[in-house]
């Protein structure tokens, strides 16, 4: 049997004793540690939201995942807004 297998199988019941409920429990997170370490953390990056030429809000996301939506008008938003057209001279 494979790794995955064990983990997934139940563990042998016991006399009402909770001795194996550690064991079964450890493996997973063990095997779920190597996992983290080998995704590199995705880049933080943010999109503008435009309507009829203005930005109506700035989403931050991480890969293609959404954190949070920004309110342009927020100090946050004004110099997050101020890097961009500072970067792209528009």
């Amino acid at each position: 049997m494979s790794e995955n297998e064990n983990a997934a199988a139940p563990a042998p019941e016991t006399n009402g004793e909770a001795a194996a409920t550690p064991t079964a429990s450890a493996a997973p997170q063990a095997e779920a540690e190597p996992q983290q370490e080998q995704a590199a953390p995705e880049e933080i990056t943010y999109h503008a939201v435009e309507k009829d030429g203005q930005v109506t809000a700035i989403w931050e996301m991480q890969g293609r995942k959404h954190l949070r939506t920004i309110d342009p008008r927020s100090r946050q938003g004004q110099e997050i807004l101020r890097l961009y057209t500072a970067e792209h001279g528009e």
